[in-house]
């Protein structure tokens, strides 16, 4: 007995009608809702570039005081630490000897003196020839020298300040025997410090003498001083390719030391630019990129370049305008096309750029 077989369409029908009465309508799927992101509208803002670099504080005047004589010191007049002003005794070596010379020498200075007075009184009345009068001034300007090679002798002998500042560590005691290079100790001007930073070539035309700086140090981190650029070197290290510029700083409290590390940052003229939040940015390998909104509230991927950054802001210098509304939070799960429902993000106040 032969079975009367259905054409192939007819069961096809069939099928997809059994299908679609057995679906559930709350599970077929609904067009995505929109992405909710934060946006901000791109601005021109005050742009102040700093350059950050790494310094050695120098003291603004500083020498190492030794002895230039061989002799015995007499008399220590400063303690380890002492302020002394320029002129101040601070070290007397044995000097009797010397004293006593001059004494002598200043009488024979006194005689010849006399001798001179009366033979020129002489040479007016006649009475004396003038070679006789030539020796007599001769003898007094020679007495008049040894007085003053003594008197030198005697200075070498007494140790003052050239210039007023902080002493360093007492390296001698009274009776020590002191020679020419012994150390004494040092003395440092540290009411200015220098301080002596390196630059790249390639900013040196961005460094200027007056340019305000501000330094800080681990010290104490909380502090911070300001200074102005004094002078740029006018070699460029070879090794380096690198500029050594000079600032000086007000440390009248003298809280810092020469020989301390500080970190200075150099701040150039405020120059106006775009400017939008650091967390908008999408970095695809070495390529910059953030999400733009289009009047129909989809989002489109702009690649940008980049500038200059600081304390959450980035400059941008090619890619987006002025008014350009970008996403600040929420780009992770974006792609060109998608549609948004956006938030304003309220900007921060930031710290001026970094140029490393």
């Amino acid at each position: 007995m032969f079975k009367r077989c259905l054409p192939l369409p007819f069961l096809v029908a069939c099928a997809a009608l059994t299908a679609c009465k057995s679906e559930d309508p709350s599970k077929v799927p609904s067009p995505t809702a929109p992405a909710k992101v934060t946006a901000q509208a791109v601005e021109s803002k005050s742009w102040s570039d700093v350059i950050e670099a790494l310094g050695t504080a120098q003291a603004n005047e500083s020498i190492t005081l030794t002895a230039k004589i061989t002799e015995t010191v007499r008399k220590v007049n400063f303690t380890d630490g002492q302020a002394v002003a320029a002129g101040d005794v601070l070290v007397e070596l044995t000097s009797s000897q010397q004293a006593a010379q001059l004494k002598d020498a200043q009488a024979m200075a006194r005689d010849a003196d006399r001798q001179y007075q009366r033979q020129q009184d002489l040479v007016k009345q006649g009475t004396v020839s003038k070679a006789l009068f030539d020796t007599a001034t001769a003898t007094r300007d020679s007495n008049i020298a040894k007085v003053d090679a003594i008197r030198a002798q005697l200075s070498d002998r007494v140790i003052t300040a050239p210039f007023g500042g902080v002493l360093g560590l007492r390296r001698v005691s009274p009776g020590t025997l002191v020679t020419p290079g012994t150390e004494i100790t040092t003395l440092d001007d540290i009411d200015t410090i220098k301080l002596d930073f390196s630059v790249p070539e390639t900013l040196l035309g961005a460094v200027e003498v007056g340019q305000e700086v501000q330094a800080t140090t681990a010290a104490w981190p909380a502090r911070q001083w300001q200074g102005r650029v004094t002078s740029i070197d006018s070699r460029v290290d070879t090794a380096s390719r690198s500029v050594l510029v000079r600032a000086q700083i007000d440390n009248r409290e003298r809280v810092l030391r020469p020989g301390m590390l500080l970190t200075v940052q150099v701040f150039r003229a405020p120059r106006m630019a775009l400017v939008l939040p650091e967390i908008a940015l999408v970095q695809v390998g070495t390529d910059s990129f953030v999400f733009r909104i289009r009047p129909d509230s989809s989002v489109e991927q702009v690649r940008i370049v980049p500038g200059a950054r600081r304390r959450g802001e980035i400059e941008v210098r090619e890619g987006l305008q002025a008014g350009d509304r970008i996403v600040v939070d929420g780009t992770v799960k974006l792609r060109s096309g998608a549609k948004v429902a956006v938030e304003e993000h309220v900007a921060a106040t930031a710290a001026p750029a970094a140029v490393n």
